[in-house]
């Protein structure tokens, strides 16, 4: 009986001092990690984004949608400021991300609901044509803007891109579990503490077989993904993924506008073979880029090739763009 008390009574200890610390720690990295863009409001939900001009006049729009356990600094980081030098830049904190809301649980993290709300900010922003460009996750949102807001999209990148269901990819009772109180209660006590320990190890892996570069994690403002909320909307996000690309890949045959895809041969995070050869196969006319000895992170890994794709993907739309502007 005395050991059963002790157990209650640790485990009561680390809830009530995950509970606290959890807390804290969010408090915390909202004052270290302030907003860095403006706030636009869609369907109820705030969205943070940057909206960059060039100091002469822009060649086109490009848009930029980070992946997982990222933000918009993030994005302007690794790609957006450079791309700034010649095109309007665009950068989004995804929903639940960053500074931007959610609302809606797993609903809301669905990619095409996610794609929607960004698509409906671009329109209030007097975007058309513009190159979305999506990382990792956002590989999961991209192919929608392909699909269902062609009046903001000229051209579509997907960068070591999640875009395709894979073998035993389907895990039923995790989603449930995030959809659940006892999610939410485990993500503000313990599993917080838990993935810290783990984030020296997460950063490598990501950054695979490349070093990942110093000091990435402050200048990308990436501690804004360990506060509870972004930390639920990144489960979310997970719990969702599976379902999504298993529905949205029979449409891929529908796109009908230029796209690239670019990824790492050596990306240990997602799998090469499976998403991006799979999804280029599947869209008409789609353009594959495989790195050679590059993981998942190739706008760090090999800036100046990316870079010059999406420029590359931004000028072949000019034309077409010029022609509707003329009309």
């Amino acid at each position: 009986m005395d050991l059963v008390l002790s157990l209650l009574t640790a485990l009561f200890i680390i809830i009530v001092t995950g509970a606290i610390f959890t807390y804290l720690h969010g408090w915390i990295i909202e004052r270290l990690y302030p907003p860095t863009g403006r706030f636009i409001e869609v369907d109820g939900c705030r969205l943070h984004y940057q909206d960059i001009q060039p100091p002469t006049v822009a060649r086109g729009t490009i848009v930029l949608l980070h992946g997982a356990s990222s933000n918009l600094v993030e994005s302007m980081l690794g790609l957006g400021s450079h791309l700034a030098q010649h095109y309007r830049v665009i950068a989004f904190d995804r929903p639940g991300h960053g500074w931007s809301e959610r609302k809606g649980g797993l609903s809301a993290a669905e990619p095409a609901y996610q794609a929607a709300l960004i698509a409906r900010a671009l329109r209030r922003l007097h975007v058309r044509d513009a190159v979305i460009v999506g990382h990792s996750w956002s590989g999961t949102i991209v192919p929608h803007f392909a699909l269902d807001h062609r009046d903001v999209t000229g051209a579509i990148l997907v960068l070591a891109g999640i875009t395709t269901p894979w073998p035993g990819g389907y895990v039923g009772w995790y989603r449930r579990f995030i959809g659940s109180w006892a999610g939410w209660f485990v993500i503000r006590t313990v599993a917080l503490p838990v993935t810290l320990m783990l984030r020296p190890w997460m950063k490598r892996k990501t950054f695979s077989p490349q070093k990942a570069p110093e000091g990435i994690v402050r200048k990308g403002f990436i501690p804004l993904a360990f506060r509870p909320r972004t930390y639920e909307a990144n489960m979310q996000d997970f719990a969702v993924m599976y379902d999504a690309v298993s529905k949205q890949s029979s449409r891929y045959g529908e796109i009908r506008m230029p796209v690239m895809v670019i990824a790492g041969e050596c990306d240990e995070i997602v799998w090469t073979d499976l998403h991006s050869r799979a999804f280029a196969h599947a869209v008409p006319g789609a353009e594959l880029t495989i790195m050679p000895g590059i993981g998942h992170m190739p706008q760090y890994a090999d800036g100046s090739r990316v870079l010059a794709a999406i420029e590359a993907l931004a000028e072949r739309i000019a034309p077409a763009r010029a022609e509707v502007d003329q009309a």
